[in-house]
């Protein structure tokens, strides 16, 4: 099963590098296809990673609170380490209950991914996922446990040597320049397939929230492939500063549309 199923992870784990979806614009569409072929730049040497940053959100859902979700980052020798925990609450929680975990291990200069571990509870399913990236086979290699029944799951799928992830992907999109107008095309692996993703910076805007009111860069993620080709629409907002901190993601997806808004900043 794809780590990008159920809506409330979907929302928090792969609203900006994950997900696939219709170009915004038919102009758009022409100039990014024409582009060669996806990959990823290193890391700056000026850019600083936001290290044992601690981003709270709230999720909400048709006007409900839908639940919580947290992102954490932190330095682990030569790799950063993210986490990501999403839960549901409230009605939500009552129609399909979710509590999901991954963590993401990946290398701080080039930003390639070496690891994603994931404990997921989604309505009955209970699994612990264990992906790893071997570049000098070209491969992913995913083991999977379902902590319901016990099987076990062990798949092997071709993998350039450097991809993002569905967690480290926020932070290469947060390490761009995003000035509005500019588009960005990686490639991204969730166990499966690898697919490019593109993220274009379509322009400024304010957003409130719980934590604030900040002047944010608007960023669309679409794709021509992958999990959810065609099915929606993710963006996410960005500070329009050094820090391109995400305040914001939203997904229109066929259920609807799903609004994290950061209520918390911890340093």
């Amino acid at each position: 099963m794809s780590i990008l199923r159920k809506p409330l992870a979907l929302t928090l784990a792969l609203l900006v590098a994950s997900v696939t979806l219709t170009p915004l614009i038919c102009a758009q569409q022409a100039s990014i296809s024409a582009q060669p072929r996806a990959s990823i730049q290193p890391a700056g040497e000026a850019h600083r990673f936001p290290n044992n940053q601690v981003l709270h959100y709230d999720a909400e859902w048709r006007l409900w609170k839908a639940g919580s979700g947290t992102l954490k980052i932190e330095q682990n020798g030569d790799q950063e380490h993210v986490i990501g925990i999403a839960e549901a609450s409230g009605v939500v929680a009552l129609l399909y209950r979710v509590q999901d975990r991954l963590e993401s291990y990946f290398d701080r200069r080039t930003f390639c991914s070496q690891r994603i571990l994931k404990h997921s509870e989604e309505g009955l399913h209970q699994r612990e996922t264990n992906l790893v990236f071997d570049p000098a086979r070209g491969k992913s290699v995913l083991d999977e446990r379902n902590l319901r029944s016990g099987e076990t799951k062990h798949l092997e799928n071709d993998a350039p040597a450097c991809v993002t992830d569905v967690l480290s992907g926020i932070y290469y999109v947060g390490a761009q320049h995003l000035e509005p107008g500019a588009v960005y095309l990686f490639p991204v692996n969730d166990g499966g397939k690898t697919f490019d993703v593109t993220a274009y910076a379509e322009g400024r805007e304010d957003v409130k929230t719980d934590a604030g009111t900040f002047h944010t860069v608007r960023v669309a993620i679409y794709s021509d492939a992958g999990p959810l080709k065609g099915r929606g629409k993710i963006w996410i907002w960005f500070t329009d500063d050094a820090a391109h901190l995400p305040v914001q993601m939203r997904s229109r997806l066929f259920w609807g549309t799903m609004t994290l808004r950061l209520t918390q900043l911890e340093k």
